[in-house]
Order: structure tokens, then sequence, then C-alpha cells
């Protein structure tokens, strides 16, 4: 989902979109906080911070409110037949709402009246604020139609994927959606326009993937010829199961799925066709060659904003860079020992061309064919089956939500994509869904499907989001942020826990496979940097990515692409997961024998997602709080 267009939708969404319906398993708190206050004055803090919880509460429902999306991502159906206002006098009521709501806290409660995890929520709370508010500022730089996260993609997979169909009413809110589609993305062309006349140009792979994937949307019936499109075939399958559940007859049912054929024809195939013509007339404006933002309008501003959001640190994109060259040169050193191990008799950047390049081998890769796709879906869901006997040994809260493995849909599917999450919902109706890109199987390694299947799955994306929608007794918005540093840094994180684990990794190629995974996001720090920083070419980025990892290169192509069209998201992963292993070292030094891994990780997932300055203060606090008891 695009960062910035999308970002109100994140904070509720693709971080953390559920709280569920049974509570997690039971375990002391992460951080306890202090007894050795007078009673009178941990009656006021406790007071205090009931006050402020039910605030909390209150002020989320009312954002919520904002955006009909969210909502639905969290299994509720209220506006269920609208879609989200993506115009920027919405944007600016947002900004305006938030603003408010910060100050009416500073004015109504007392901050050092609150416990320490009443603290915490109101530091998150005015860190989304501020984040929002420094959002504003560059509205126009970020892209609004893109490979990645463009809305083409987003909404039919939002209406196919997450609109649940149980009734007719239900069924009565999707053909309103399929019309509301095309107000929301005339705003989009329309925000994307102003973009684009500032001088923010899309790059060319970009709008020929953007008119790619809008056309695939379009293609079959009832906009053209041919077998039915995706969209009609979910409604036709939508209308089937209210017939087969006996709460439509049928020509009741020929009633409404013809007027599903007009909202699709005549608003939401429409309004593609607008995607189309803005991308096409984009084309001309396209440099020969793609770079990143120093080639753009405030570019290193914009880019400074991205590092500090994405990151939440204030690391520069020069510390940044010299951080993930050093990771870099770490990693070849232990690639080169895992390579030695197997016995291959050439240099790293040999071995790298061997795995790169047998796709025929059946060592390596899976056949290119519907056998191989499943198999890959086998052999990740038994790899998250198997992890799953390993983490009460790890962890003292586990996820309550279940989770399947999916092939992304063939709309938006791309070759060499990378892999990604979608939470459940917070009643467990929906499952978390693990989705692979699978079209081409020689961009999809043997070595690497088992940590990737660790990183989306358990103990990774599912196991944290999960856990935070499973919290009691935390404020709902809690439950519910995302910042991608923490997030995207456990899932780096989970992928090294798994190799403390028994029974993971258990052939050297798939422990090469783990060291690629790794050096993919330590790359990402050095390529996304010289991108945007330091003026490096698209090749450029590709010719490096190439030179320290055996990744395919149709994969190392659309990473480096996405690298262009999302600046600084990818620095956020590497970053998050050195903290937090800075913060597990920090804590076995500081505990000794006392340190329990179980216990820090609750402290790290019982707070959900939060800026790594506040989750190193949360981290701290727990050290005191066992060495106290201790």
């Amino acid at each position: 989902m695009n960062k910035t267009l999308f970002v109100f939708l994140l904070s509720f969404t693709l971080a953390a979109c559920n709280e569920p319906a049974t509570a997690p398993s039971t375990a002391a708190p992460a951080v306890a906080e202090s007894n050795t206050a007078p009673p009178a004055a941990q009656t006021e803090t406790q007071t205090e911070t009931e006050r402020l919880n039910a605030w909390f509460d209150e002020k989320y429902e009312e954002q919520l409110q904002f955006s009909p999306i969210a909502m639905t991502f969290q299994g509720r159906k209220d506006r269920y037949g609208e879609l989200d206002d993506y115009s920027v006098e919405a944007e600016d009521a947002r900004l305006e709402w938030r603003r408010q709501s910060v100050e009416e806290m500073q004015r109504e409660f007392d901050y050092d009246a609150l416990t320490q995890e009443a603290q915490t929520s109101w530091d998150i709370w005015t860190y989304q604020y501020e984040q929002a508010a420094r959002a504003a500022e560059f509205r126009y730089n970020g892209l609004v139609f893109e490979q990645m996260n463009g809305a083409q993609g987003f909404l039919p997979t939002f209406l196919l994927s997450f609109h649940n169909v149980a009734t007719v009413s239900d069924f009565d809110a999707f053909v309103s959606r399929l019309s509301e589609a095309a107000r929301a993305l005339d705003q989009l062309i329309e925000r994307a326009e102003a973009s684009a006349e500032l001088g923010v140009i899309t790059p060319g792979f970009a709008l020929t993937k953007v008119v790619d994937q809008a056309r695939n949307v379009i293609t079959g019936a009832p906009f053209t010829e041919g077998d039915d499109s995706a969209i009609w075939a979910g409604a036709k399958s939508n209308i089937n199961s209210l017939v087969e559940a006996s709460l439509l007859e049928q020509p009741e049912a020929d009633a409404l799925l013809e007027r599903a054929g007009s909202a699709l024809t005549q608003d939401f195939g429409p309004a593609f066709e607008r995607v189309i013509a803005w991308a096409e007339s984009e084309m001309d404006k396209v440099p020969e060659v793609s770079t990143g933002l120093v080639s753009q309008p405030n570019g290193a501003a914009y880019y400074e904003y991205r590092l500090a959001n994405q990151t939440t640190t204030d690391l520069t994109a020069d510390e940044i860079h010299e951080i993930g060259v050093a990771d870099v040169a770490r990693l070849r050193g232990e690639m080169e020992a895992i390579k030695d191990s197997t016995g291959f008799d050439g240099s790293l950047q040999e071995f790298f061309v061997m795995l790169r390049e047998t796709s025929n081998d059946e060592r390596f890769y899976y056949p290119n064919n519907d056998e191989g796709r499943q198999a890959y879906i086998d052999d990740a869901t038994a790899a998250i089956e198997n992890i799953k006997a390993q983490l009460p040994n790890y962890f003292a809260t586990l996820p309550q939500a279940d989770l399947v493995v999916r092939r992304v849909e063939a709309f938006r599917e791309q070759d060499g994509a990378p892999q990604h999450y979608y939470p459940g919902t917070p009643d467990g109706s929906r499952p978390g869904v693990y989705y692979a890109h699978l079209s081409d199987m020689n961009a999809m390694p043997k070595s690497e499907m088992e940590v990737i299947a660790y990183h989306e799955g358990l103990p990774g994306h599912h196991m944290q989001i999960s856990i935070a929608q499973e919290l009691e007794n935390m404020p709902r918005f809690r439950t519910q942020a995302g910042f991608t540093a923490y997030s995207e840094g456990w899932g780096l994180y989970s992928e090294r826990l798994a190799s403390e684990m028994p029974d993971t990794y258990e052939d050297p190629y798939s422990q090469f496979g783990r060291l690629t995974s790794e050096m993919w996001r330590a790359i990402r720090l050095v390529v996304d940097t010289g991108l945007h920083a330091k003026g490096w070419t698209e090749q450029e980025a590709i010719d490096y990515f190439a030179a320290n990892s055996s990744v395919p290169l149709a994969a190392i192509t659309t990473e480096v692409q996405r690298y262009i069209v999302m600046p600084g998201q990818a620095t956020s992963y590497k970053i998050g997961m050195n903290k937090m292993l800075e913060l597990r070292a920090n804590a076995r030094e500081a505990l000794g024998d006392d340190f329990d891994i179980r216990e820090f990780h609750d402290t790290i997932l019982l707070g959900g997602a939060m800026p790594l300055h506040l989750l190193e203060r949360r981290v701290n606090q727990w050290i005191e709080e066992v060495q106290a008891r201790s």
C-alpha cells in the first residue's frame, strides 16, 4: 500500500489489523509497574491511567470512522458500502482531528500521574500525529500510482479478499463499492496529476506495470470478450453462495448480478481506463535512466523525512549506508564458510552464479508449473507447522489466530516480487494470509523458502501482529499501531531466531538461504541510500545487489525498482533487526542468569508496535524490573 497516500489506512491495517475473540495465553506482564509509590499515589496513577485508556478508545473509534476500509480490515461492517476519501481536503480534516486530539490529551490528563505503559501510549499517540503532520508537508512528493502499492492493485484485492459477503445487504455493499471505486480512483488521479505538475516523475517501469495491472483487472467479461475477469468471477461467486445458502431466489440473484455488472461496466471499468490513460500520458516524461529522489524536486528533504519515518530513528543517509556496507562485509564472510562446507570449488561470486543459474536443478528450484507452485505452498506450510512445536520454548505468549499460505491473485501477481503478509480479522473469522508470488518459480529458490516462511509466518509477522491484535487491557489503537522498523525488524529478527531453534535450516543451502535473506536486507541499506542520496542509477543498484547475493536477477530487478518507488522503506528491516539484537544482547549482559528469552520476547511483543526509541525504553524498564525482582 502506498506509504504516503495510504499512511492513514496503514495505521489501522497492514501493520496490525485486528483484535481477537480470545485472549492470549496467560503470562506475567512484560513490563511490571513499580509498586514503590505510596498507596494513595498508586490509586491516583491507576485512576488517571484508566481515564486516559477510556479516552484513547473513544478517540480511536472516532479515528476509525474516517476509514471504511480500515473497519472492513478489522472485520466490521460499518459504512460497508463506502471506500475512503482520498482527497486533500479529507487528509487535512484527518490531520486537524489528530492535532486537536493531542491538544485535548495534553489539556485533560497528567502525564506524570500515568503508569509507564500509559505514558508509552501517550508518547505513541503524539508521535503518530507528528509523523502525520510531517507527511503532509511532502504529500506531493510520493508516487500515487506505482507497481507495489497503487490503488489499481489494492482496490481489487480488497474487494475480492476482504469484503466478506454473507448476506444480501453485504452484496449490496459490494456493488456500492464497485461504483465507489470510480470516485476513489479519480481522486487519486487528481493527486497524481498535481504531483506531476510539480515535477514528480513516475519511473517508466512503474508506469508500464501500472498499465499492465490495471488492464489485467478489466480484461475479460464483463469488460471484454473472453473468460470472466477476476472481479466478475468474484461477484458471481458471491451471488452463488447466497443462493446456495437460501438467502436469495434465482430471479432476485439475477437482478443483483445485473446491478453488479452495470457498476463494473459503467463505473469501475471506466475508472481503471482513466488510470491507464493517465499512466500512458506520463510516458513521455520518463527519463532514459531511472534514479532515485536525487532527480526529484525537494528530493533530499523528502528522503530525510522518509528515513526518519521508516526507521523511527535520526540516522542519516550516510550513517545508514555505512551500516549496510559493514553488514554486507560481515555476511560475505559467513557466506564463504557455508559455501566451503558444501564442497563447492570456486569463488563466492561463482557460487552465487551457480545458485542463480541452475533453475533446471530440482535441488535448488521448484518446477515452473502448477505442481511446483503447489509444492512451494505445501513446503512453506510444513515449515510453519514444524516450528510451532518449538515456540513454547521461546515465547510465553502465543498467537491464537490461524495462518494460511496462498498464491497472490493473478491480476496483481508479479514475477520475482517479494512475498507478503495480510493480517486476519480480530474475531478470527478470516485467518492471517502469507501471500507468495508464484508466477515465475525460477525466481523462487528452494533455499529461501524456509526463511521467508519464518519471516512472513511464524515466528515472524503473523506472530507479532496477531499477538498485538490479541492484547487485552491495552488501548485499541495500540493493538493496531504500525511502525515499519518494528514490524519488519521483528520479521528479520525472527529469521535469525529460527536458526537458534531445533530442526530448522537443516541443510547448508537452507542456511545459505537465511544468510541470503539477511544479506538482502543489508544490501538494501546500501542500495536505498545509494539511489536516493548518492545518485546511483537503477543499473548500478542492480549490479551491486548481484555482486553480493545469489538472489535471481529477476527478483533483484523487481527489488531495486521497489526501492525506487518506495524510498526509505527498505532500510527499516535491518535497522529494526539490529536494534532488537542489540537490546537482547544488552539484556543478557545486564541480567546474566536472570535473563529469560520468553520474558524478553513478551517485552518486545506485548506492547504492540512502537518506534524503536520507545521499544528501547520499554526493554530498559523490564531490565530494571527483573533486577528489582531478583
